[in-house]
This record gives C-alpha cells, sequence and structure tokens, in this order.
C-alpha cells in the first residue's frame, strides 16, 4: 500500500463485541477470519482510511477473576448490561496477558486474513500498545521479574490495593498518578534497559502484524512523568526518553509504521517532539463538551504543524456515548466540528448509529439499542461530503470573525476553510444555545473579482456572493442555537 494519507480518518472497532455480534446475527461463530466481505466493503465505502480492531490481545484469566472480586467492577458492568452473567466478563484488552491474537477472535492467522482483506479494500490496520502495564498473569512477571516496580511487605500491608503477592514477589499495580491503581495490572519499569529492549522486540512482532498501534495512556511513560511517579523505586533515569529510544527502533525496521499516542495532562506536543505521528486531542474533546466557542477558538490558533498531528474525535472507549453526552442539536455541531479539522479523524463504532451505552471494555456482548436513523443519515451525508471533495486534504486557516456594537454574539461561533488547487470549502459552527450573527473573512486565492456560488451540502441550497465584497467585508451568516455552515464554492 501507499503511505499513509495526510489526516487519516479511523474506525475503532470494539472487536470482540463486534464478532459476537455478527456470530449472532449469523447463527454460527465468526472469527477475524470469517467477517463477512460486506463488513469491510461497507467501512471501506463510508471512506475510512484505517480500522483499529481494539482488544484483540490475548486476555488476562487471573486479570478476570480479580476484576469478579471488585464490587464497583461489577456494580459497572452491571450498570451498563442489566442481564450481566459472569460470562460475559471477558477480560479488559488493557491488562494484555501475551501479544498474540485471542484464540477467541481466531488467533494470529486470523488476523492475517482480515488484514489482507482490509488492505484490498484500501484499508489500513491499526492495534493497541499497552506500554505502562501488563497482566498479572503474563509471562515476563515469572521470566524477568526485574522488568517491573517492585514492592515489598510493608507496601502490601499498607497499600493493599496498589500491590500484588505474584508467587511470593510483591510488585507495584499499574498507575496513572491522577488515578487509583489498577488491581488487575502490573507495572512495568520503564527505566529498565532490558524491559526497554523487550519493548521494542514486542513492537517489532507487532509492527509485523499490522500498519500502526494507539499507544494506551502514552504520556505515563515520558522519563519525567515516569520519575514523578515512581521516585527512586524505578532507579536512575536513563539518559535516552523511553519513546524516543522506542519509536526510532521500530520505525528503523518498519518505516511507514504508525505512532498514535493516548495522551492527557497537556504532554501532547511533548509526545510529538519524541517521535508521535498523532497524538489524541483531549483538550478540544473538554472544550467542546464543557467550554465555549472562544475557547475552541483559542485552542485552535496553535501551531499548524502541531494542529496536523492531533487526533480529533467525540467518542472513543473511554468517553461517554455521543449521543448520551450532548442533546441532538449540539451532538450534530461539535460533530462537524471537530470531524472537519486538520489532524487525524478518529469514529467510534456505534457512533454512527447514536448508541449512547457507553461499555466497559471487559465485557464481551453490549445491550441491544435501536440505531437513530437521522442521526445516521446525518453522519453518512457528512462522510459523503468528505469523499466527494479533495478540499480536506489542502490548506486549512482559522478566520476573523466579525461583530457589530450592539451584536457580538459573533463569540459564540467558530469558522474554518479548506482549499486546494480545484476545491475550497467553509466550515461555520455555532457552538451556542443562542442564535448568532457574524461577518466571515475568507482568504481564498483568486477570491476578488468573480462571482462566487456557495453549496451548502446539509442545506441542499446555493447562493452567489461576489467576491471582493466576501475578501472585504466578509461572508454575512445567521445561525439559530448549536447550527452550522459546510459549504462548497464553485465559480458559476
Amino acid at each position: 500500500m501507499n503511505s499513509w494519507t495526510k489526516y487519516p480518518q479511523i474506525y475503532e472497532i470494539n472487536t470482540w463485541v463486534w464478532l459476537e455480534e455478527l456470530s449472532r446475527s449469523a447463527g454460527r461463530p465468526i472469527t477475524l477470519a470469517s467477517v463477512p466481505d460486506v463488513e469491510w466493503d461497507c467501512i471501506a465505502a463510508l471512506g475510512f482510511d484505517a480500522v483499529w480492531l481494539m482488544g484483540v490481545w490475548e486476555r488476562s484469566p487471573m486479570g478476570k477473576r480479580i476484576a469478579m472480586a471488585n464490587e464497583g467492577v461489577r456494580a459497572e458492568f452491571q450498570n451498563a448490561l442489566p442481564d450481566f452473567k459472569e460470562a460475559d466478563n471477558v477480560g479488559s484488552p488493557y491488562a494484555i496477558r501475551r501479544y498474540r491474537v485471542d484464540e477467541h477472535l481466531g488467533g494470529p492467522d486470523a488476523l492475517a486474513l482480515a488484514r489482507a482483506k482490509m488492505a484490498a479494500r484500501g484499508l489500513r490496520l491499526i492495534l493497541d500498545f499497552v506500554p505502562n502495564h501488563v497482566a498479572p498473569d503474563h509471562p515476563w512477571l515469572a521470566e524477568h521479574p526485574r522488568y517491573f516496580i517492585r514492592g515489598g511487605d510493608k507496601d502490601l500491608s499498607r497499600e493493599p490495593a496498589s500491590f500484588i503477592d505474584i508467587g511470593g514477589n510483591i510488585f507495584a499495580c499499574g498507575k496513572d498518578p491522577c488515578l487509583p491503581a489498577w488491581p488487575d495490572r502490573v507495572q512495568v519499569n520503564g527505566f529498565d534497559p532490558g524491559l526497554r529492549a523487550a519493548t521494542v522486540e514486542t513492537l517489532n512482532a507487532i509492527a509485523g502484524q499490522c500498519d500502526g498501534v494507539r499507544c494506551d495512556r502514552a504520556m505515563l511513560l515520558l522519563d519525567s512523568v515516569f520519575e514523578e511517579t515512581w521516585g527512586p523505586r524505578a532507579g536512575d533515569r536513563p539518559e535516552a526518553e523511553y519513546w524516543g529510544e522506542m519509536i526510532p527502533a521500530v520505525k528503523q525496521k518498519h518505516p511507514d509504521f504508525l505512532f498514535i499516542a493516548e495522551a492527557n495532562g497537556d504532554k501532547e506536543w511533548e509526545l510529538q517532539q519524541q517521535g508521535f505521528d498523532f497524538c489524541y486531542d483531549r483538550r478540544l474533546y473538554d472544550r467542546l463538551a464543557h467550554e465555549s466557542a472562544e475557547s475552541v477558538r483559542l485552542h485552535l490558533g496553535a501551531d499548524r504543524a502541531y494542529q496536523s498531528k492531533l487526533v480529533r474525535f467525540i467518542e472513543d472507549h473511554d468517553t461517554l456515548r455521543a449521543s448520551a453526552a450532548f442533546n441532538a442539536e449540539k451532538l450534530r455541531a461539535v460533530a462537524v466540528a471537530a470531524l472537519t479539522l486538520p489532524g487525524a479523524r478518529l469514529v467510534h463504532e456505534g457512533q454512527l448509529e447514536g448508541l449512547r451505552v457507553r461499555l466497559p471494555v471487559s465485557l464481551g456482548r453490549r445491550p441491544e439499542e435501536a440505531a437513530d436513523s437521522d442521526l445516521l443519515a446525518f453522519y453518512l451525508q457528512l462522510l459523503c461530503a468528505f469523499k466527494r471533495g479533495d478540499f480536506m486534504r489542502g490548506d486549512w486557516q482559522l478566520c476573523e470573525l466579525s461583530g457589530w456594537p450592539d451584536n457580538m454574539t459573533c463569540n459564540n461561533l467558530v469558522a474554518w476553510t479548506w482549499t486546494t488547487e480545484n476545491s475550497r470549502c467553509l466550515i461555520v459552527v455555532n457552538l451556542s444555545e443562542t442564535q448568532s450573527q457574524s461577518r466571515i473573512k475568507i482568504a481564498w486565492p483568486g477570491l476578488n473579482d468573480r462571482i462566487w456560488r456557495l453549496n451548502d451540502v446539509f442545506q441542499s441550497t446555493s447562493f452567489e456572493r461576489d467576491g471582493t465584497e466576501l475578501e472585504k467585508e466578509g461572508l454575512y451568516v445567521d445561525l439559530p442555537a448549536w447550527g452550522f455552515h459546510f459549504l462548497t464554492a464553485e465559480r458559476p
């Protein structure tokens, strides 16, 4: 396949649940090897560049037992799946026992066949990599205990939820300093040279099976964060940064292999500098969900090179379902905003259909939910607009907005343009509950001295404007609460 597109569009699938539903529909077991061709055809037809098969690696039996003994975890399962049974807990995909495709999903050969079918349709494959921790029954714990953060009897007695006894050895449980420890995961020591060498070997093995990895909580392995989290327990800080060592070592053998960092805590820029191709833009998600249009505009004023290496999304497996987090009107507005920005774009399986239940990743099935046909039609129209034009492969520019002394509702809007040699597009979104007006300055090359026809993709309407007026005074817009324009431009 050719190199990755500049701004890949990624579709995340909960692999275990997806195959369970396909099996139920077919009346026979479906593995990655026997996914009906029509499923891959549909994903490719929607214009996606890559599929992230979340959760293909071997799950941990010990991790399952630990989860079932936790009253809070069981309550979470029950809340998401009212008829929950113990068999529904298939183990966390982020407590990995081995980086081998789980036999329940078909094993390594099935993944290879699925990858070949995807590649035939122009789809790349992304899988998980979890750098911070492993399952408590991972082979390294017995073979290489020095790879892990260790504890003692006093630690286990004082903090039983943060340390675990495995075969008489006491290890720290996996930890994010902002969260309680995960009792079903064991913390690796990112400073240990043996661990680093084994990680490179693991990543190279993964890179032989897919086209990129989404690195879970990648910021935890930044040396500064790791040192702050674990202090003397980790030993001396190495000269080389963890990711600065891992990523080049893998790309030396697999130059086109893509590294995506799940990140928060404002560590995105640092991770980009250490080699990540893309980093999650969780700050944009938070601003869209909870803050003002002005906050979003400030965020989008960052350096364009930085913007281009972010992953934009309004839903993944860690967030609330977008249909539950936003009302119907706001959902459409934030979807248009997030998915028309530079950077990679992530869409979660079930998002298009408006599913509302956020499923814990350890569950192997989800409750039945009816699809929202109106929302699905909206998303299909949006995805179709991406496919019809090449504008989102061009130059992106944030637009200047202006109001009037007695009307500054322009502050409720965000707007940007996309420009290529052959196409032009303007996106305007009202991120407020108030009807809002503005003049929007447009900086398209060759704009003046001619008439332009602006076509609204969603309204199926067109209108003509003088280019000189657009350049000097701006386009006048008047949008209802959570309204938006997706305008393409052509010369009549």
